[in-house]
């Protein structure tokens, strides 16, 4: 019998490995919310954290994040402890013995594992970044030391032609000492002003700049102007200089589409790391279509041991595959690997494994 295009056999497995996985999603994570809590509790005592904030803007934000940051884990072992159970009852050589494929059996399973992909992605992509602005927020109220910033000798282009420099900034007072700022045309210094400093000032929305001298140029004619203070409608924000740790995990794809572009135009030196994240929001989903090709190869035949032989050795390769990602993203951080293939080779290289164990396993 069939329903849309499936199969009595099809909807038995995709049912078995969905199930399975949202089983293990809600185990996980009520342990993890469980260790959280005894971990944190004494800060939201301390702090007085009100309970409906603990809740609501805080663990009900950990949840997608924590759910995401393991996803790949929890399909491998959905995948391994249902299809083990199922060699082991016999049910795969009767399917195979039914005159169905092992390749045609693999297909309710990659319409799951599309499912959880296309889920993992919309999380990283649109739902987890807000819910991580607000939980980050939580933390930093409750939990975090307030920001800082330590960055020294500030550069930016903040818009063509348009470059600032501050010595340093203090996200306290929005303050930014020793400001200077150039504009370029062609190549060719247009005018320069320098100050001490210049504060944002909430009320008007611009930067106050206090001590200033201009040099403007035009041709071999000069104008010097000085002043104590003059108001500016720079290209900047103070929210710029006062980014939380991981401040990209609270961007959705399009806020950290514009965000690269940006980066780009001020010449900043993290683009590298933002090009990683930005890649690895595709990268990790399809690691799911990886993990569920592994672990039915692996899983689909009886062997000493048992499920936990199945299990141990999945988790192995589970776990190989984020230390490699894990280290071939330092190599681009560093300079020595282009981002996107840096975020791709460990993809390439499991589903290489994958294809191996694939035809490896009983037909």
């Amino acid at each position: 019998m069939s329903f849309s295009g499936f199969k009595k056999i099809d909807l038995y497995i995709i049912k078995k490995f969905l199930g399975t996985y949202f089983f293990a999603i809600v185990i996980i994570i009520s342990i993890a919310v469980v260790f959280d809590l005894s971990e944190k509790v004494e800060d939201f005592i301390e702090k007085s954290a009100p309970v409906n904030e603990i809740i609501f803007n805080y663990y009900l934000n950990f949840i997608p994040y924590f759910t995401n940051l393991f996803s790949s884990l929890f399909t491998f072992i959905a995948v391994i402890f249902f299809t083990s159970k199922m060699a082991y009852n016999t049910e795969i050589i009767a399917i195979l013995s039914s005159g169905v494929s092992f390749r045609r059996m693999m297909y309710p399973y990659f319409v799951s594992a599309l499912i959880i992909a296309l889920f993992s992605f919309m999380l990283m992509a649109y739902i987890i970044p807000p819910a991580n602005a607000v939980r980050k927020d939580f933390e930093y109220k409750y939990i975090k030391k307030p920001i800082r910033n330590t960055d020294k000798n500030i550069h930016r282009q903040i818009e063509p032609g348009v470059f600032i420099y501050m010595k340093s900034y203090n996200v306290t007072n929005d303050i930014g000492y020793k400001f200077s700022m150039e504009k370029i045309e062609d190549g060719i210094l247009k005018s320069k002003l320098i100050s001490d400093y210049a504060k944002w000032d909430s009320t008007t929305t611009k930067w106050e700049i206090k001590n200033y001298y201009i040099r403007e140029i035009n041709g071999n004619d000069e104008i010097i102007t000085k002043g104590s203070s003059i108001d500016s409608s720079l290209n900047m924000l103070p929210g710029e200089f006062k980014r939380m740790q991981n401040f990209t995990e609270t961007m959705n794809l399009t806020q950290l589409n514009k965000y690269i572009e940006k980066q780009y135009m001020q010449g900043a030196d993290n683009v590298v790391e933002l090009l990683i994240d930005k890649y690895q929001r595709f990268a990790y989903p399809f690691s799911t279509f990886i993990l569920t090709l592994i672990g039915v190869a692996l899983s689909s035949r009886k062997v000493r041991g048992g499920i936990g032989m199945h299990i141990g050795f999945g988790l192995m390769l589970s776990f190989s595959y984020i230390l490699f990602m894990r280290f071939t993203t330092m190599f681009a951080i560093s300079g020595s690997m282009n981002p996107l293939f840096a975020v791709w080779i460990p993809n390439i290289l499991y589903t290489i494994i994958g294809v191996f164990l694939y035809r490896l396993a009983p037909k």
